[in-house]
């Protein structure tokens, strides 16, 4: 079995009085994951005892292994875009990055490698153009460019889609699900649940500084027995449908309206329900012309989850 990127005990950081991350303890393997909250939740404070800026207060964590705090091993193998910008304004980007490569040990080669990471990131238009002229979008592009300069073997983007255009967030987006496709393993720090869940599957959920779920969104989802799955369905003869269902099919609670055609339908078994379905559509002779659930998507499990702390 590999070995956890990123392992917790019990961990916990207090800014005097105010808890940041409360008795978390957690696995995280490869592959690309979302870290998910509002603003406020813990979500920075957790990535910066991952990258070794914050020493625990109590409990343990490694990294690769290894306790992150004033470690240069594991700072050699992180890459990190932090959520506010810390730059050198009077450099261009290819200036800042090549320094921050050569920090990372990078040496002659590190102004080649700044170029590929800033052409990467799609800032070929302004990368020898000082960084005090840049957008907020060009600033965030230029962040992540220097994550990657050094080929990390972990990169941690916190809210790496911030400030940025509608264009650019989908080139950040589609970056990020290339560079998993590649190999890589990414922590996706983000408060917008539905850009996130269009980059991967796996998510850890975090609210008030504690873990509130983590695995595959199906599988958190899964677990939460006592709320029923809300699925939506338009037809041609609702009440015909509607009577079936309730007959032929597991169905904890239904509604239908007639005259917009549509059936909202709970069950505690939706896959028996969708394995079902199709049968039972058919024999009752309705045309369906869409079906979809309400809770298939990170916003409903979050929701979910706060309401039954």
């Amino acid at each position: 079995m590999t070995a956890p990127l990123i392992r917790t005990r019990d961990l916990t950081k207090l800014y005097d009085v105010v808890i940041g991350v409360n008795d978390v303890t957690l696995e995280l393997g490869t592959g690309v994951i979302g870290l998910l909250g509002p603003n406020g939740a813990g979500k920075s404070t957790l990535i910066k005892l991952i990258t070794g800026q914050l020493k625990p207060s109590a409990g343990e964590i490694e990294v690769f292994g290894e306790c992150p705090w004033n470690n240069r091993r594991v700072y050699q193998r992180l890459g990190y875009c932090p959520e506010h910008d810390a730059f050198y304004d009077t450099l261009t980007g290819h200036q800042f990055v090549s320094f921050l490569g050569k920090l990372s040990g990078l040496g002659s080669e590190a102004e080649d490698r700044a170029e590929a990471a800033l052409l990467r990131v799609g800032a070929a238009e302004y990368l020898h153009r000082p960084i005090n002229a840049y957008s907020r979008g060009m600033r965030q592009r230029t962040k992540v460019a220097q994550a990657l300069v050094h080929d990390p073997d972990l990169l941690i983007l916190d809210e790496p889609l911030t400030g940025t255009d509608p264009i650019g967030r989908r080139e950040m987006m589609d970056l990020i699900v290339e560079l998993g496709r590649e190999g890589k393993s990414l922590i996706i720090s983000s408060h917008v649940l539905h850009e996130v869940q269009s980059m991967t599957d796996e998510f850890v959920m975090i609210y008030g500084g504690r873990i509130l779920a983590s695995g595959h969104i199906q599988e958190i989802r899964d677990l939460m027995d006592e709320f029923p799955h809300r699925i939506a369905v338009r037809c041609d003869r609702p009440r015909a449908l509607a009577s079936r269902l309730l007959r032929d099919l597991p169905v904890a609670g239904l509604e239908f309206d007639e005259p917009k055609g549509q059936i909202d339908i709970l069950t505690h078994e939706p896959s028996a329900f969708y394995a079902g379905f199709p049968t039972v559509a058919l024999e009752a002779d309705v045309g369906v012309h869409e079906m979809s659930s309400q809770d298939d998507n990170l916003q409903a499990v979050f929701n979910y989850l706060i309401s039954a702390r």
